[in-house]
């Protein structure tokens, strides 16, 4: 997953010479594990909400970053920073209020089973501890995930983490399932066939003497390539682990903060409470705040016998961050703004699908869409997706692509992108496939 559309050292050659030194200072101090986008690398000095600002000044419209939810360097989350920073910075042994009000005001927008969160610094870490949490509850230890998911990076998440690629081997207790179908004619089919291959997985599981401990979606199967619909889908699965004794899951890292615009959670969207929920990237709009949120009577022995404690997480400035995202998100009524510009992004790239042959199936919900590109016979066409990929760069405007064969341009905004702003990309792309030859 990190290699799609990475640089390649082969095509420093052609870029100039300081970006050229740039780049070798930062392959010999930060190693070859790092990855850069783009074929020609972009050196960000700046962003000021959808824009992202170079070296040379010129600017782009950030279509890819889903981190910095509220638009980057927000005024009001930068001053709810500095002035708890200039304040107190500690970690949570001891007693302050600001990180029970974000506390208060993060679980006020879930439903009231989901009655207590603990907080981490990374969706990682979320994820990681919410597989632990998961295992000492249900006393499993199989977990389900789909084909290409990811879920971090920690040794025990990147076993749940196909996309991380053949190199990176899954769980023993790991089982893998096609994500979800696409099929606007027979919406039912979608919820049926998921359960199918979720219970295909539960019975590999008995076979082998594996006890199921979880189901674990990303709720809009955003690295799969992103499956959003029919909404409601998701509850035959969900009811099917349960049935064998298994946990739901639900990874709001990128589905969450009110992105899908009907719902401010993607789990909602299914008419889910999940049993437990993790959050991360969005949640701090770029500052290191991460969480996991779970009914309570889960937590009960894994908290009794285990304890929990990080240096950093909650700490009064995380905190007052995460505060004041909530508070923008509110304010600025940006929940509704990704259902209206979501829906005027969606119908857009729907009919230019209609036009050009390379745009294949249109599929998302609010401001997180994917689209899939195509060959001349309609197969999945990764190398097309990195052409397009580029060319929007060298017009100023940044995304991304995912899917199982690196094919699905995504696109994810932060969550102030105007209709202006859409229709500036919509015009670019357009541009870009009257001029593929």
């Amino acid at each position: 997953m990190l290699k799609v559309n990475a640089f390649e050292a082969a095509q420093a050659a052609a870029l100039p010479a300081a970006e050229q030194a740039l780049i070798a200072r930062r392959e010999r101090l930060l190693g070859p594990a790092y990855q850069l986008f783009y074929d020609q690398p972009l050196h960000l000095v700046r962003g000021e909400g959808v824009w992202l600002f170079d070296s040379s000044g010129q600017r782009y419209l950030d279509l890819y970053n889903n981190v910095p939810s509220v638009g980057h360097c927000h005024p009001h989350v930068l001053a709810a920073l500095t002035r708890q920073a200039g304040q107190l910075n500690i970690h949570t042994r001891y007693l302050h209020e600001t990180v029970l009000d974000y506390a208060e005001k993060l679980l006020s927008t879930m439903p009231a089973a989901l009655g207590q969160v603990m907080f981490t610094c990374t969706g990682s870490e979320a994820n990681d501890l919410a597989l632990r949490i998961a295992r000492d509850f249900t006393g499993g230890s199989g977990v389900i995930v789909t084909r290409y998911a990811y879920h971090g990076i920690t040794a025990s998440i990147a076993e749940l983490s196909p996309s991380m690629g053949e190199y990176v081997p899954l769980g023993r207790d790991v089982r893998v399932i096609s994500p979800p179908l696409h099929d606007p004619a027979d919406p039912e089919r979608v919820g049926r066939e998921f359960a199918a291959e979720v219970r295909a997985a539960l019975a590999d599981m008995q076979r082998c003497g594996i006890r199921p401990a979880a189901l674990l979606v990303d709720t809009l199967f955003t690295s799969d390539g992103v499956f959003a619909d029919p909404p409601g889908f998701l509850a035959e699965a969900v009811s099917a682990v349960r049935e064998a004794g298994g946990l739901f899951i639900a990874d709001e890292v990128q589905p969450g903060f009110g992105r899908t615009g009907s719902h401010m959670w993607g789990f909602q969207r299914h008419g889910l409470v999940p049993d437990l929920v993790t959050l991360g990237k969005p949640m701090g709009n770029g500052h290191p705040l991460a969480g996991l949120v779970a009914q309570p009577h889960i937590l009960e022995r894994f908290g009794r016998n285990a304890c929990y404690f990080n240096t950093f997480a909650g700490n009064p400035v995380s905190a007052a961050v995460g505060l004041a995202v909530l508070e923008v998100i509110e304010s600025e009524g940006l929940q509704a703004n990704a259902a209206q510009v979501g829906g005027v992004l969606k119908q857009g790239l729907e009919a230019l699908a209609q036009r050009f042959a390379m745009l294949g199936e249109v599929r998302g919900v609010g401001l997180f869409i994917g689209v899939d590109i195509v060959d001349q016979q309609g197969e999945p066409d990764g190398g097309g997706a990195r052409q397009l990929v580029n060319a929007l760069r060298q017009r100023g405007v940044l995304i991304g692509a995912s899917g199982l064969y690196s094919n699905v341009l995504k696109i994810r905004p932060p969550l102030c992108l105007g209709q202006a702003q859409a229709q500036l990309f919509l015009d670019a792309l357009e541009q870009v496939l009257a001029g593929l030859p």
